[in-house]
Parts: C-alpha cells; structure tokens; sequence
C-alpha cells in the first residue's frame, strides 16, 4: 500500500516508538513556533499590553479547545484497536460515526464559546487595558472551532493508523502560512491582536484541508452510504471514550482560568510575563505530547492484536526516552531561557525587565520539574491506549485541585511563589495517580481474561 499507515505490532518498541514520535516533534515544533511567533511579532509589533492581551486569552482559549480535542482524542483510541485487529469494516464505521459526532460538537461549542466569551472575560478581571484585544482574540479563534476540530479528527485518524509524517507535512504547512500571514497581517497591515488571530485560522484551514486528501488516499478507510448510516451503539461507545478525555482537559481548563484569576490580579505586567513563559511552555512540551501520542497508539494497537508483553517492553523503553529528553530540554532552557523571553518583550525598559524577571523565575521552576509533565503524559497515554479515559480524567481533577490549592490557599501564605508553583504542583499530583493505576493495569494485562472486553 502507498499508503504511511504503520503497524506497531511488529519489530523492535523503542524504534516504532522514536518513529512515530519524531516526525510528530517536529510537526509539534512547528506548531509551537507559529504560536511563538503571534506573541514575538504581537508583543515587538504592538507592545506589552498587546502581549498580555493574548495572555488573557489563553486559558480561555485552552479550556474551550482543550474540551473539543479532547474528543477526538477519545475517538482515536477505537481507530487505533480496530486497526490492531484488522478489522477494516468496524474501522470505517467508527470513523464515520466520529465525523457524525464531530459536526455536532463543532456546532454546540461555536455557539456556546462565542456567547460566553465576555461574561468569562469579566469573571476573571481581566485588566481594562487589555480587556478589548482579549475578546476580539478569543471571538476570532472560536468561530475556527469548525476547522479546529476538522483538523485534529482527521489528524487523529492518521495518528491511530500509525502515520504521524502526514500530521507533521500539515503543520510545516500551516506555520509557514501563519508566519507570512502574521508578518503581513500585524506589522503590514497594523491588524494588531486581530491579525494574529486570523493568520491562525487560515493556517488551521490549510492543515485541515492537506490532512483531509490524505485519509482520502487511504484505501480501507474508503466509506460506503452504509458505513454513515447512524450506529447508537458505535455513537454511545465513542461518547464514553470521548467525553472523559473531553471532561479531563475541562477539568485542567478550568484550574487553569483559577491561575488566570489570580494572575490578572497581580496586574498586566505579571500576566505579560506569565504570557511570554506560556509561549515557551508548548516547546517545553512537544516531546512530551509526541511521547505520549506514539504511546497511546503503540499500545491500543498492540492490545488490539492481543500483544501484551509488547505493551510493557515498550512502556520502559518509552519512560527511559521521554524522562531523558526532558532533562535534555530543561537544562537547554535554563541556559538559553532569557535570550528566547527577550524576543517577546518591547517597550519601556522599565517594564520589560520586570516582564522578564516574572517568566524567567517561571521558566526556571517548570525546567527543574519537566521530567515529571513527561512521565504524566507517558502514563496517561498508556492507560488511554488501554481504552482507560476514566482514570485520565481522574488526573485532570487532581490537576484541577493542585492549582485551586496552591493559587488559592498556599498564595496566602506563600505569597506570589504558589502562583509560580502551581503548575508543577499540578503536574506531581496527575503523575503519581496515573503511575499507580499504569502498573496496576499492567500486572492485569498478563491474564487474558482481563482483555475479554477491552474493545468491542
């Protein structure tokens, strides 16, 4: 087949891992760079009260895209089973009950999103001064949650078959439109927060459109009008898997908005520093995710194909990989961290040293603790590749209450510092749960009575 789908049940685990993971790195990377170029050409082209006017935004934006990829996620786990065991026809009538359910969220959070943004705005005291740029920033990028979502299911799909190349193709694509379009959008035509949000979008589109032809090409996920026909039981099942992973990236969102609340109190300087370390936190990240999207396909297909010593070879082989590549990106940061922060701020000197003191302090505590965000994503993946969303979601609550606790409670008595540490506070409480529950599950796997109904 000319097809890039990859079978992971076959071969050596930590070379299929590093496989699929790297060009998934590098498309992450890319993706994270257009992200870091919104705020480096919004924060030199406009200034600092622009910069802190997409800080406001993020959490926002995180909690409503964070619920909608949630799904996704979910419905990639029964892709990737499915394909483990060859069963081509189940396949395509799950992925088209996955398109079926996507339309319908797509619609439900456009309306939603675009209602709430304000009220949302003003329940976080968001500053006057950035007050206005926020909303426009958020109002902008929800009407995308069509494409958003049309974007990450069809990427989904690629993942799950094992091809992780196309995904990577499609965002190269989309950071190379969204930088001209930024460049030309905000310093051409001073569109400023506007700009940068609409550059976004047509990006999004474009990767959206490119990953689309691509699982056309792929010829057992070629549908007939049967496979359309409306399934309740394929819908309920892919509900149940989606709505936990959906449910959990709530959970973390809505911790998140409690950081933004108390963040937004400290003034626009603070959130501006807060912003230009968010910006870095995706390349913090990359390898993490990348790890942890190998893993949940690596293992749903090796459970679907009934492999399970494979499942626990390449969970060690994976830990040692992303607990070492963390380390590696962490003292990279903390070397090079200020130079990168500079390239964000602008403005009174006064102010940006300040801005500049506030994310480097940040940045500093999350490279200290980056091993833990990726043993937390290794862990999780793997429970998700087990068809687990349940205990997942378990961990974004725990998330959840580390942040409430430290930025509601331990500020009071530590002061701004909880606020630097609530992260990673939240990061150590999820790692330890989904570390338990992993090795519980994994015991589980060597009696194959316990696969009998993993996965229909």
């Amino acid at each position: 087949m000319g097809e890039r789908v990859k079978d992971m049940t076959k071969g050596r685990p930590a070379g299929l891992i590093v496989g699929f993971a790297l060009p998934l790195m590098l498309g992450n990377m890319f993706q994270q760079f257009y992200t870091m170029v919104d705020a480096i050409v919004v924060g030199q082209g406009v200034g600092v009260e622009a910069l802190a006017a997409l800080g406001a935004a993020d959490w926002p934006n995180w909690l409503v895209t964070g619920l909608v990829i949630g799904f996704t996620q979910g419905f990639s786990i029964r892709i990737s089973q499915r394909f483990g065991a060859e069963d081509y026809q189940g396949l395509r009538k799950t992925a088209a009950m996955s398109v079926l359910l996507t339309a319908a969220i797509a619609v439900v959070f456009t309306i939603l999103s675009l209602s709430l943004s304000r009220p949302v705005l003003l329940l976080l005291d968001t500053p006057a001064n950035v007050f206005d740029n926020a909303l426009l920033y958020l109002r902008i990028i929800f009407a995308g949650i069509p494409i958003i979502l049309g974007y990450n299911v069809l990427s989904a799909f690629l993942r799950a078959l094992g091809d992780s190349r196309t995904p990577l193709v499609a965002m190269i694509i989309a950071a190379c439109i969204n930088i001209t379009l930024d460049l030309l959008f905000v310093m051409g035509f001073h569109w400023g927060v506007a700009g940068a949000a609409i550059a976004t979008v047509f990006a999004q589109f474009c990767s959206c459109v490119f990953c689309f032809f691509a699982v056309r090409r792929i010829s057992f996920f070629r549908m007939s009008r049967s496979d359309w026909r409306l399934d309740w039981r394929n819908i309920w099942d892919l509900i149940k898997l989606g709505s936990p992973t959906a449910f959990q990236n709530g959970v973390i969102g809505v911790g998140g908005l409690a950081v933004q609340y108390v963040i937004n109190g400290y003034g626009f300087l603070f959130v501006a520093g807060f912003t230009a370390t968010n910006k870095l936190y995706g390349l913090l990240e990359i390898a993490a995710s990348s790890f942890g999207y190998s893993m949940t396909t690596y293992v749903g297909q090796n459970l679907g194909a009934k492999q399970t010593d494979r499942i626990r070879k390449g969970m060690r082989v994976g830990l040692l990989m992303a607990v070492g590549t963390a380390a590696a990106i962490g003292i990279f940061m903390l070397i090079f961290g200020k130079f990168v922060l500079r390239l964000f701020i602008s403005g009174d000197p006064s102010e940006t040293e300040q801005v500049l003191e506030i994310a480097y302090h940040y940045l500093s505590i999350m490279c200290v603790l980056l091993p833990v965000l990726y043993l937390l994503w290794m862990y999780r993946s793997a429970l998700m590749g087990m068809g687990d969303t349940v205990v997942p979601m378990l961990s974004g609550m725990v998330e959840l209450a580390m942040r409430m606790f430290m930025v509601l409670i331990m500020s009071r008595i530590w002061g701004v510092n909880a606020v630097y540490w609530a992260e990673c506070a939240a990061w150590t409480g999820a790692a330890i749960l989904l570390a338990i529950v992993y090795y519980w599950r994994a015991r589980r796997l060597g009696n194959p009575t316990n696969l009998s109904g993993t996965f229909r």
